[in-house]
């Protein structure tokens, strides 16, 4: 393994942030699966060999993520300045928050699903203040840098109140009011930092060139903040007592999962041009393909259980199958670069 490498400290020197970007993608995956297994029961036990799968994963990456800090503090110092990877640090949160959704909705493991959440929520409140603060105070940042990996950060916060939500039963008094402040202050931030980053990456789209084709994937990301965002708000109003009328809140949920739809659309053709006309070679940008649409195919199930749809339900389910081919081709590339060594060569994303 790692055989073209010249030393082993290679790995922890080049350890990019993005690497838990495979937890967040694996995690929504069996989410997702269990989600489906209405159709087909055996997904269920795909869910459950998913869910193991990633926590085990998780634990391994968090070593060499810890060990370069401690190491190679220079090299982690100078991507948290790095206008496009520094956005890629809130993953190990976002992990934190989905494996905490996975102990919670798959295992029913409280406890564990608690620690996981209450961990990545400060973690993410952390990230999603630290890194937009670093790109505004600098002028290292240019035209050419604005990309949808700028989504990560509110991606956090909005995904934040997913499992923070049906948390929110589970206390009383002053910490449940805690709870809940996190969760409406994840959702509220997340929201409204997206929009801001929306229109400046639309503004990009339109009027300056193309992504560059390792970065090409990251127009998947923008179904991360509408997936995860449906999701969070209809699990908030599920479980927040004090609203008491909650077909409205419902009915937005329904419109933001609509734009959803056209983003599908719009990803699906980017990324046919991209491989026609540009090439898309393999880079850890690719798990962006795999979080993003995995939330808009949760968001797509919640959906449809809120108004009774089918249709909407159908429609994840195709999506889910688009899912799968994607992480499953992604899981396989990922190992192929590791074990040649060639993701720990150079700073791809």
């Amino acid at each position: 393994m790692l055989r073209d490498i010249n030393c082993k400290c290679e790995i922890i020197k080049n350890f990019t942030p993005s690497w838990f970007a495979l937890v967040m993608g694996t995690g929504i995956l069996a989410m997702t699966s269990l989600f489906y297994s209405q159709y087909i029961p055996f997904l269920k036990n795909i869910s459950f060999l998913l869910f193991y799968f990633n926590t085990v994963l998780f634990f391994i990456l968090l070593i060499p993520w810890i060990l370069r800090w401690i190491i190679f503090k220079k090299e982690a110092l100078k991507d948290l300045e790095h206008p496009v990877i520094s956005n890629f640090y809130a993953t190990i949160a976002i992990g934190m928050l989905v494996l905490s959704a996975n102990f919670l909705v798959i295992d029913k493991n409280l406890l564990i699903g608690e620690i996981f959440w209450f961990s990545g929520a400060l973690l993410t409140i952390f990230f999603g203040i630290l890194t937009p603060y670093i790109m505004i105070r600098g002028e290292h940042v240019n035209l050419d840098h604005i990309n949808p990996s700028w989504f990560i950060p509110p991606v956090g916060l909005i995904v934040l109140p997913i499992p923070g939500a049906l948390l929110i039963p589970e206390f009383s008094g002053l910490f449940k009011e805690f709870v809940i402040f996190l969760d409406y202050f994840g959702w509220g931030a997340g929201f409204f930092i997206y929009l801001t980053l929306l229109a400046i990456c639309m503004y990009r789209f339109i009027l300056h060139h193309p992504l560059p084709s390792t970065l090409a994937p990251t127009i998947w990301i923008n179904l991360g903040p509408i997936g995860a965002g449906t999701v969070a708000l209809i699990n908030l109003v599920k479980n927040s007592e004090f609203i008491t009328l909650k077909e409205p809140f419902f009915v937005f949920a329904l419109l933001f999962w609509g734009f959803g739809v056209w983003w599908v659309i719009m990803a699906i053709i980017m990324t046919i041009h991209y491989i026609k006309r540009l090439k898309l070679p393999y880079a850890m940008s690719w798990w962006a393909f795999t979080f993003p649409l995995g939330a808009y195919v949760a968001a797509s199930h919640s959906v449809s259980s809120i108004f009774n749809m089918e249709l909407i339900n159908y429609i994840g389910f195709i999506l889910y199958w688009l899912l799968v081919f994607f992480w499953s081709v992604t899981l396989i590339n990922t190992a192929r670069h590791t074990y040649h060594g060639s993701l720990f060569k150079s700073k791809g994303w």
